[in-house]
């Protein structure tokens, strides 16, 4: 018998006592590639992202997946099979989507803090559009085309100061964010990119956060958008494109964000209300696209009891698996196989690493033995992309599951992986 798990976790399920995902046992897979492992659904990206595509059907839109939150090449591989365009933030997020068979043509270059180099590579490549975010970068990046006898194509990310009313780390579009122009300089600022030699604008750019439940802040940050379109275009600037970002949250714990073509439904009638819904739109949707697409894997080590807590010692930690420690952030926990028998106990799960902060789950009932596998969930977003080599712990390994495939798409990193570019002084 088969049964479900979470809401937004429709291709793992229990068949009997056993965790799968697309029917694959997540038991036998722990045995054949060891733990930590990441374990990525096919399945459950294609199902999300087309979410996205219904709501942009019968629409000029380009669906531009943010790397950022997994940059594993055979997921990449996945998006780009699929038609998507990528949202990068670095140099190396470009050569990660060549490499992985993405069009530099249909790249969004994001951040705050492109180098000259990067903005250098990104010409050469060709890629679609800079999403530039303040004045100073527009100088510079007007020196480097000029000097290279190129014209980069660009829109501005504007600071709209919308609350998405998520985790303050993850927020973006406040006043206090060091993201984007501020909404009143605008409209200065875009005169000043049309005057400019060596770019051209193109359209206009808002994110305003990560993990938002609520399309209120969307359409908050729409109208304040749309005001800012009808300004720029009656001073005379064009704007061929508007890009909303991304930031649409998924299901980590009772969570109920609404669904990607629900959410556009709501969008477009805005659109459609003002005059704009013919426009060519784009979305970097990332976290939405593969978060609850992975779980990571991971061995029960040892049970330690204490006088105020009980700890579940599992062989990830905080350098597989961060955002627990970065912004105390939910990941489910559970057996990857049900125990039918043994007392179920309250557990703070937590890693080997030499750190107080290095927690996977506070506070979480568990019927669990030494030698067990739990499977942490909705690991697919900010995990891998995040991972790190601290207490010179090798990254996992991932699998990307396809029907009744398996691909191991990344090895396990080994200490000779790690030091291999390090050297002893003579």
């Amino acid at each position: 018998m088969t049964s479900a798990l979470l809401p937004g976790h429709p291709h793992i399920a229990r068949r009997g006592n056993d965790l799968t995902i697309e029917g694959v046992a997540l038991s036998g897979l722990a045995r054949a590639h060891g733990t930590p492992l990441f374990v990525y659904s096919k399945a459950s990206m294609l199902a999300a992202l087309a979410a996205y595509q219904r709501g942009f059907a019968g629409r000029k839109a380009k669906i531009c997946y943010a790397m950022k939150a997994n940059s594993s090449l055979a997921v990449l591989q996945v998006f780009a099979q699929a038609g998507c365009g990528f949202d990068i933030v670095s140099g190396g997020e470009l050569d990660r989507v060549l490499a992985a068979g993405g069009k530099a043509a249909d790249v969004i270059f994001s951040g705050v803090g492109k180098t000259r180099a990067e903005m250098q590579k990104a010409l050469d490549a060709g890629i679609g559009c800079f999403n530039v975010e303040s004045e100073a970068e527009l100088e510079v990046l007007s020196q480097v085309a000029s000097a290279a006898g190129k014209t980069a194509p660009v829109s501005i990310r504007v600071n709209p100061n919308v609350d998405p009313k998520t985790h303050p780390y993850i927020s973006t579009g406040l006043k206090g964010n060091k993201f984007g122009v501020a909404h009143e300089r605008t409209l200065d600022t875009y005169k000043r990119a049309a005057a400019l030699p060596g770019l051209k604008v193109v359209g206009i750019d808002c994110h305003i956060g990560s993990q938002i439940t609520d399309d209120t802040p969307y359409l908050d940050a729409m109208d304040r958008v749309l005001d800012l379109v009808e300004a720029i275009e009656a001073a005379g600037i064009p704007i061929h494109h508007i890009d909303f970002g991304g930031g649409l949250g998924i299901n980590y714990n009772g969570d109920a964000p609404p669904q990607a073509d629900a959410l556009w439904a709501s969008l477009f009638a805005r659109l459609d209300a003002r005059g704009f819904g013919d426009r060519q739109f784009m979305v970097e949707p990332g976290r939405s696209l593969v978060g609850n697409a992975g779980v990571c894997l991971s061995e029960v080590l040892y049970l330690k009891p204490g006088e105020q807590k009980n700890f579940c010692i599992i062989d990830a930690a905080m350098n597989d698996l961060p955002r627990p420690a970065m912004y105390q952030a939910f990941h489910a926990i559970e057996p990857v196989s049900a125990r039918d028998t043994a007392p179920v106990v309250t557990y703070d799960v937590v890693g080997p690493v030499c750190e107080s902060g290095d927690w996977i789950g506070r506070d979480r009932p568990l019927n669990v033995q030494p030698g067990d596998l739990v499977a942490v969930l909705s690991a697919g977003a900010y995990c891998m992309s995040m991972a790190s080599n601290y207490n010179t712990r090798g990254r996992a390994a991932e699998v990307l599951v396809d029907g009744d495939r398996v691909h191991l798409i990344r090895e396990r990193e080994t200490t000779a992986d790690q030091i291999r570019g390090e050297r002893l002084v003579s």
